[in-house]
């Protein structure tokens, strides 16, 4: 005990204040907290053991059985074969002979333009042509004489080339002709010198009576003959000599005839050619009008409507007493539809589901008329030409149906349904099954079942649960040929079966157990109680196992660790 004495009061007055002797911490205390935490720990994992337990699971049956991957998408409905009937030629409807549902046969009349200016053009178009004709047949007559003519012009060239060449034979003689009278005519001068020369001397010697009167008369005689057959050849080569002229201009004349019938000829055979074109082109405008008659004839017809096919009148476009134009593209004046008993279905299938629907694929669908009968039929084509609305992009499988009772009317909308794929006798198993992760306070028999199985199934790094990470849990999709768990109760604790995920399926999935089996008695876990689960959440907030577990605080005045000294 320690004494302290503190200043005098004003009044004088001494005061002495009594010391406590320092207070020890107890040995005890210590070892005491830490079993009331050993203790406190003890009572969380019994807890956590006991809500565990206490747990409520739902299970479904394992199903065996047969499962369809589909693909849903909506269409509109339409005849198979539908003809637009239109016009060839524009004009006024005058005449409409079939309306909206009206059953047509080919051939039958579904409508009449006004004809009169069609039929007025025929007839210009056939008045024309007999024109044609008529002239055609005046061209060929003229031309059938120009051969003649040729021919003719021809015969009077050949004669007056004979002509020409018997000039020049005739000139040839006369010349040879005045070559002889020349002749003669030297002869003949010759011979009446030789006479005068006769007679000269005749002269001397009768007048010394060498010779006789008789032969002096003689000589006399010879010298006038000499001198006549002189003249005479002198008279034929003058003569002669004019043939030869003459000859000449005949030889001049004749050519020039012949010139004149060879041009005469060639006019005539120009003529002739002439007169066979003209001909010809005749011919070719009567081919030209017969052309345009059936043209006027065609137009004609084209003013009556007529069904090209057997069906029903779907469609009416137009009214008696309105113009139609067919001037830049065919007006459509009915719609047909060949057979209504045989419709297609036209849908719209989105770009991820497009690459499972294939030909032959199965297709049920409904349609608002009748929303409690399911039609079926076939997908026949998967169209590549892709249509793009608002950046969705999608591919229009064909589908044929069956119409036998036309329930099924054009222009309908059909919401469907494509089976994809399909298989049968298989084990089926809900999503949420493959999805599904049990509490973390199961027993520890499963708990180390479940870390021997973990070993085997695929590690998806999720240390939260003692089982392993499950597909929903680790943010994954559960697709087919890929590996999951489900849970299985037997004898009332949880059994973990590694699985192959086979078909999926909206809400199912068919699995193949890689270890174990599953049988038809075997339920399958797909969740537990909400309020279980809760309690779960709030027990594992103060989980001593976690490492944050209340605990005293230490150095605090007060406190059990900690007192006042």
């Amino acid at each position: 005990m320690q004494l302290l004495e503190r200043p005098a009061t004003p009044n004088g007055h001494v005061s002495t204040v009594v010391l406590e002797p320092t207070r020890r911490r107890p040995r005890w205390l210590l070892p005491t907290a830490a079993i009331f935490v050993i203790i406190a720990i003890a009572a969380s994992f019994i807890i956590v053991r006991s809500h565990a337990a206490a747990v409520a699971y739902t299970t479904v049956p394992v199903q065996t059985g047969s499962l369809a991957q589909t693909v849903t998408a909506s269409g509109t409905l339409n005849p198979q074969n539908t003809i637009a009937v239109g016009t060839q030629v524009s004009g006024t409807i005058s005449e409409i002979d079939a309306d909206y549902n009206t059953h047509v046969k080919k051939g039958q009349i579904l409508a009449k333009l006004d004809p009169t200016t069609f039929q007025a053009a025929l007839d210009q178009a056939q008045a024309t042509l007999a024109q044609t004709q008529a002239q055609a047949r005046a061209s060929g007559a003229t031309a059938s004489g120009g051969p003649a003519a040729v021919d003719q012009a021809q015969a009077q060239a050949a004669a007056q080339a004979a002509t020409a060449r018997a000039a020049v034979a005739t000139a040839q003689a006369a010349k040879a002709a005045t070559a002889t009278a020349q002749t003669n005519v030297t002869k003949a001068q010759s011979a009446l010198v030789l006479a005068q020369q006769t007679v000269a001397r005749d002269k001397q010697l009768l007048a010394q009576g060498y010779i006789a009167q008789n032969q002096a008369d003689t000589d006399q005689a010879n010298l006038v003959a000499a001198q006549t057959t002189l003249d005479g050849a002198r008279a034929a080569v003058n003569q002669a000599q004019a043939q030869a002229q003459a000859a000449q201009a005949q030889i001049a004349t004749a050519n020039a005839t012949q010139l004149a019938q060879a041009d005469q000829a060639a006019v005539a055979s120009a003529t002739a050619a002439n007169q066979a074109a003209t001909h010809d082109a005749g011919v070719a405008a009567i081919g030209i009008q017969q052309a345009q008659v059936k043209t006027a004839k065609a137009n004609l017809a084209n003013t009556i409507i007529t069904s090209p096919v057997d069906g029903t009148v779907i469609a009416r476009s137009v009214s008696i007493g309105q113009t139609v134009a067919a001037s830049l593209q065919t007006p459509t004046l009915f719609t047909i539809a060949q057979d209504l008993s045989k419709m297609e279905l036209d849908l719209a299938v989105g770009e991820p589901d497009i690459g499972r629907v294939a030909a032959g694929d199965p297709v049920s669908f409904s349609v608002l008329a009748f929303p409690n009968r399911v039609f079926h039929a076939t997908v026949e084509q998967v169209r590549q030409n892709p249509t793009t609305v608002n950046n969705v992009v999608t591919y229009q499988a064909v589908v044929l149906v069956e119409n036998p009772d036309a329930a099924l009317r054009p222009g309908m909308t059909a919401n469907a349904t494509i089976q994809v794929a399909h298989v049968d006798g298989a084990t089926i198993v809900p999503l949420a099954a493959l999805s599904y992760q049990p509490p973390s306070g199961a027993t520890a028999r499963n708990r180390r079942r479940a870390s021997a199985t973990t070993n085997a199934a695929p590690k998806t790094g999720n240390a939260a649960s003692p089982w392993g990470a499950t597909t929903a849990s680790s943010g994954g999709a559960v697709t087919s040929g890929g590996t999951g768990r489900i849970f299985v109760r037997r004898a009332g604790k949880l059994v973990p079966v590694p699985v192959k995920v086979g078909l999926v399926a909206d809400t199912q999935a068919t699995v193949t157990p890689l270890r174990g089996t599953l049988g038809a008695t075997d339920q399958v876990v797909v969740g537990d109680d909400a309020a279980a689960s809760a309690k779960r959440g709030a027990a594992s907030t103060g989980n001593p196992l976690s490492g944050q577990a209340a605990r005293p605080a230490a150095g605090g005045r007060g406190g059990p660790l900690g007192g006042a000294r």
